[in-house]
């Protein structure tokens, strides 16, 4: 791979941003993060790597702002991350997130064309953007029928960046990202509150788990498997569009129980199902194709699902210990 010699991240202090810092960094990059709030707050997930970082006070939703921000450091390579991530939460605030995803990927695209038009930018794009009833497994090709707005945001953004590399030359990638893990995923997310809830179970801290649907699918990776996929987009010799999933499609039912055996429990025993938590069913599995990454760019999914899941119920154990003694 190339090696840059500056890096921006936006959304730097999340599950993503933090993990590619890591490795950025690793690699001798001088990396650039830009985060809402003031810098010398404490940063969970950069701590360790804070005084490697030049740090930005950046609100990526007020108008100018990430603009200002390319046109001042004109970086190498530009990972855009930052975004309203909660899916169901778009409802609350369509305008919002149109705002927060697809406004702030058109101001940056165009800050690259006038300042930094050799930087080689890859926007967090989301299988969202093909809605629940795309043909399955879905790849780069597959019709977009978006059913949230944050599926409407991210195909709006994904498609500013092709745009943005056809008229205007940019090296411009989309990565399309299905779910990720890591124990760095916040507990809103149903892996996260599995394994915090197998953990917290296994210690006496808690008696039950309760979720909605068992039976939906998900494809599940790791989010380190992912943010390597990330910079091997950026390092590739041309601009294009890649799916990053791990093409394995797996039900909840499968996660809570390779969760739980990890502390030796049978989570039949501490599982309640509430149907006021159960979505409205997939009609088709959202599962990716990530053939073009393997081809083009030697990109896989390398982590295997049982490893990614004890390892997060590892670090949710280590957490939970400690709060305990304490």
């Amino acid at each position: 791979m190339t090696r840059p010699t500056t890096a921006l991240i936006t959304g730097i202090t999340g599950q993503d941003g933090s993990l590619l810092a890591e490795l950025l960094c690793a690699e001798g990059a001088q990396v650039h993060g830009a985060l809402r709030g003031p810098l010398d707050r404490e940063l969970t997930n950069l701590e360790a790597l804070r005084g490697q970082l030049v740090l930005h006070e950046v609100d990526t939703d007020v108008p100018g702002s990430l603009g200002a921000l390319v046109a001042t450091l004109v970086p190498d390579e530009i990972y855009h991350l930052a975004a309203r991530a909660f899916v169901p939460e778009s409802w609350l605030d369509p305008a919002a997130t149109i705002r927060s995803i697809a406004a702030s990927a058109g101001e940056l695209l165009g800050a690259v064309r006038s300042a930094a038009p050799l930087a080689r930018v890859v926007v967090a794009s989301s299988r969202e953007m093909f809605g629940d009833d795309a043909p399955s497994p879905q790849d780069e090709l597959t019709p977009c029928r978006p059913n949230s707005p944050y599926g409407v945001a991210k195909l709006a953004s994904h498609q500013l960046v092709g745009l943005a590399r056809e008229h205007d030359g940019l090296h411009a990638s989309s990565a399309v990202l299905y779910n990720h893990e890591s124990e760095r995923r916040p507990e809103r997310y149903v892996t996260r509150k599995v394994t915090r809830a197998a953990a917290a179970i296994s210690l006496g801290l808690a008696g039950e788990l309760v979720l909605g649907d068992l039976e939906a699918v998900r494809d599940w990776s790791a989010a380190r498997d992912v943010v390597r996929g990330l910079r091997a987009i950026a390092a590739a010799e041309d601009a294009d569009d890649y799916v990053l999933a791990s093409g394995v499609g797996r039900t909840v039912r499968e996660l809570v129980e390779v969760a739980f055996a990890v502390v030796g429990l049978d989570p039949a025993r501490y599982l309640r199902v509430d149907s006021r938590l159960v979505r409205k069913p997939d009609g088709s599995a959202p599962i990716g194709n990530p053939a073009r990454a393997a081809e083009r760019l030697g990109w896989r999914a390398q982590t295997p699902f049982a490893d990614l899941i004890a390892e997060m119920v590892a670090a949710d154990l280590a957490d939970l210990s400690a709060t305990k003694r304490s």
